[in-house]
Formats: C-alpha cells, sequence, structure tokens
C-alpha cells in the first residue's frame, strides 16, 4: 500500500443551468461479493482517514472488550454518527447513568447537533453547544462502559496510547486487512485511524458476510434494524439502510462512505475536497455497477442546485 494519497479522478460535476461550472474530484473502488475489485477510479490503495466510517469496526472492538450492551439500539448508537435528536440524546444519557457516569465524564467536544431540525431546535430553545450532543457521544459513551467493564482507567480514555484505543487499532486492522500507518486525532478527540478505500470496503464486506451471532454480524444487524440511531430520521445513510433490504452503510466525514451487501458486494468512496453533496450520486453510481436497484437510488442519483428559490441543476456523477 502506497503511503500517500495520490488524489482521485473525476466522480461528479456540478451543473448549473445546463453549464458545467465545477468538478469534484475523488477515489472509489467496488468489489464484488467475493472481495476482488470489479471497478475503481482514483487511488484506492493509498490511506486515506475513513473517519466515522470506521466506527462500526471499533464497535466490533468494544464489544470484544466487554461493552456490556445487549439491545441492538444501544449497539447502533454506539456505531452512530447521530443528529443529535431527543431520542439519541436521552439513549446517550441512560448508556452514561448504567456506570455511574454522567455527560460530564465525555470527552468529546461541545457541540450543536449536526441534524439541522436538531440543531434549529436547541437555538429556538435558547440551548447552545453540549457534549452529548456532539454526533460522536454516542461513540464515546460506550467507549466509556467498555472501559468500566474491562477495569481500564477512564481518564484518558480518548488517547491513542490508552489501552482501549490500543484494542480498537487492533479491530480496524484486523476488519480492513493492513496496519494503520497513520494515526490522528479526530473531531470528536478520539483516534482516527488511517485504512485504503479498498481496505475499508473489504471491512464492510467482512462484517455483512459474517456468521448470524458473530461479534461482527451482531453490529452490522444493529446498524441495519436501527438506522434511524445510525445517521437520524432525515439522515443520508439512514435512508439509504431502509430503502435498500441488506444495505450497510455508514458515512464519514470529509466525503467518505463505505457500503456493502451480503452476497453482492461492497463500495468504499471518498471525495477528495470533502463535500457531501458529490457523495451520495457517486455512491449510487457505485451500487449500480453492483447491479443495486431500489426506488430510494433515484432519490440520491442527482443533488439538485438551486436558483431564485427553483431547481436549475444538479451535482450528478460522471463515474
Amino acid at each position: 500500500m502506497g503511503k500517500t494519497y495520490g488524489g482521485g479522478a473525476p466522480l461528479a460535476e456540478v451543473v448549473r443551468s445546463g453549464f458545467v461550472e465545477g468538478v469534484h474530484r475523488g477515489s472509489v473502488v467496488v468489489l464484488d461479493a467475493t472481495g476482488a475489485v470489479v471497478a475503481a477510479a482514483g487511488d484506492v490503495t493509498a490511506p486515506v482517514f475513513p473517519r466515522s466510517s470506521n466506527k462500526p469496526m471499533q464497535a466490533v472492538g468494544m464489544i470484544r472488550d466487554g461493552l456490556p450492551l445487549t439491545d441492538p439500539a444501544d449497539l447502533a448508537l454506539v456505531a452512530a454518527s447521530h443528529a443529535g435528536e431527543e431520542f439519541h440524546l436521552a439513549r446517550v444519557g441512560a448508556l452514561l447513568a448504567t456506570v455511574g457516569l454522567g455527560e460530564e465524564d465525555l470527552r468529546c467536544p461541545p457541540e450543536l447537533p449536526v441534524g439541522e431540525q436538531a440543531r434549529e431546535a436547541v437555538l429556538r430553545a435558547g440551548g447552545g453547544p453540549t457534549r452529548i450532543q456532539m454526533n460522536c457521544s454516542g461513540k464515546h459513551a460506550g467507549m466509556l462502559l467498555t472501559c468500566r467493564r474491562a477495569g481500564w482507567p477512564v481518564d484518558g480514555y480518548w488517547r491513542a496510547e490508552h489501552p482501549l484505543q490500543q484494542r480498537l487499532r487492533y479491530a480496524v486492522e484486523e476488519f480492513t486487512g493492513e496496519e494503520a500507518v497513520a494515526v490522528g486525532v479526530d473531531g470528536c478527540g478520539a483516534p482516527v485511524l488511517s485504512a485504503s478505500l479498498t481496505g475499508l470496503a473489504g471491512a464492510y464486506l467482512r462484517l455483512v458476510a459474517a456468521d448470524p451471532g458473530t461479534v461482527p454480524r451482531t453490529v452490522a444487524d444493529a446498524m441495519r434494524a436501527h438506522p434511524e440511531i445510525v445517521g437520524g430520521t432525515q439522515a443520508d445513510d439512514t435512508r439509504l439502510m431502509r430503502g435498500v433490504p441488506g444495505l450497510l452503510v455508514k458515512v464519514g466525514a470529509e466525503g467518505v462512505i463505505a457500503a456493502a451487501l451480503p452476497e453482492v458486494g461492497a463500495v468504499a468512496l471518498k471525495i477528495d475536497d470533502g463535500a457531501g453533496r458529490a457523495r451520495m450520486p457517486v455512491l449510487v453510481s457505485a451500487l449500480r455497477r453492483l447491479a443495486v436497484d431500489a426506488p430510494v437510488l433515484a432519490e440520491f442519483a442527482e443533488v439538485p442546485l438551486f436558483g431564485g428559490g427553483l431547481p436549475v441543476g444538479g451535482v450528478r456523477p460522471l463515474w
């Protein structure tokens, strides 16, 4: 695997009033059910930061080290980038309370909800940023519960050298089949581990192809059973999992997304400029290369552009 990401190819175009005003570049890989690469564009073998797309593998690591959760909805929350809706916040608070902890024990930064409706509701009520509203608070709650069960100190649980983070690194490397050659600090303050897009797609394929009852399959099943917890009522990955039975999807920051369908294949992609608007049209084009079809895909095949409040174009896949 190369040591430096080489950048991608043109994957989507921005068309306004019939005029191409911009292009989004990126990299994308499509694997079949055996894990073989059947299509690719850009650099899919060099390491990138998958960001929150790593969360399902981190959840597997937590369960293996004693995360004391049996409710699939709670497991989905640990792997979530939630929208900060009331049901998300209530569930995070309840998890912390099971081990005598509270919001003040979280070390993700105070933020407003990422979900537009939830954010507007907080602002209308005169509220502001809090740690529990941060979209990774479910993951951080899971980390705290794992530390308590494993007997590890809670202090410093978010640091790369902590025993918890060392174990989670092992889980990510196991599923991607690659060494994490770069370790950074994610937006939530916890470590983010590098992987190639090919390794990331392979990890998702392993999650959905795992035997029923195993830890990896338990995480995949929990996320697919509770997609509204993974993202939010209106989140892209939530809507896709609702619309394509069996599909596992998780977005990551900086234009990353990964998806897998058992006995069909997997996709991972990164938009180089981090633009979320290009991510879904490219993902739809990649899924269609695997002959995946569902009405929901048409909803994401093109992101509309507006002028004067009216649709005047869109962001469309080139690849």
